[in-house]
């Protein structure tokens, strides 16, 4: 059995002998669902996909790199015309570089660097745990329903609920929603993959909309692995210099 599974199976045990569980179990639950879906810091390589209702497709490929719950900076491989911007994320703050501005830009959770359904707060996402506390946890048979609230008024939604596999404690489903109680989108995990040295998750992010009728939008992740970045890294001085990186 492995180190998941034992925690899915002791999860579970301390759920039925409690009968309900804390806000405190609910929030154990959403850190062991950021563990799974990727180290405490790493690098990886995204592709996402916007797409409308005519059939336009429009694609960008990202090289991205994360260090401890704060930290996030985004290199824009692919299209040629956006090579070289680069995102920069500390805490709620977020940036842009563009080459030919050549100074970081600040830029906000709810505006898109892509376009799309995506925004920023999608893209630059750090961990769950760090923009949400989890005020409870419903049991659904296969699945847990967690019942999360943003900690600032920074974050993009106001509100989240997560529904979460019971046996590989990772997200399936994520409604998102504004602070009137309005659903923004939906966010539906897929695929999951080994991506080697105990990373196994989704491979695939779907998302869509009820106020962009026919879009959607799609997140492929690829080559997640442990990496250690210096302090230096994240910093607004090292962003025209983030493809030294790869």
């Amino acid at each position: 059995m492995t180190m998941r599974a034992r925690w899915a199976s002791l999860l579970l045990l301390l759920l039925a002998a409690a009968g309900t569980a804390s806000a405190d179990d609910a929030q154990a639950i959403l850190q062991q669902v950021d563990r799974n879906l990727a180290p405490d810091s790493y690098e990886m390589y995204r592709k996402l996909i916007n797409l409308e209702p005519d059939g336009t497709r429009k694609e960008f490929v990202l090289y991205t790199a994360k260090k401890g719950r704060d930290s996030m900076l985004g290199l824009f491989l692919d299209p040629p015309a956006d090579a070289g911007r680069t995102t920069l994320r500390l805490g709620d703050n977020m940036w842009l570089y563009i080459p030919d501005v050549g100074k970081p830009i600040r830029i906000t959770s709810l505006q898109s660097v892509v376009g799309g359904i995506f925004n920023n707060s999608d893209l630059m996402r750090l961990e769950f745990s760090t923009e949400y506390d989890a005020e409870s946890v419903d049991d659904r048979g296969e699945t847990l329903l967690l019942s999360l609230k943003a900690k600032t008024g920074a974050v993009a939604y106001d509100r989240l609920k997560m529904t979460v596999d019971k046996t590989t404690i990772l997200p399936v489903t994520i409604e998102a929603y504004a602070a009137s109680g309005l659903l923004i989108k939906t966010l539906r995990y897929k695929d999951i993959k080994d991506f080697g040295n105990g990373i196994r998750r989704p491979s695939v992010m779907e998302t869509d909309s009820p106020l962009h009728a026919g879009y959607k939008a799609v997140m492929l992740f690829a080559n997640i692995r442990d990496r250690d970045f210096d302090d230096e890294v994240f910093t607004l001085n090292y962003m025209a210099r983030a493809k030294e990186l790869r």
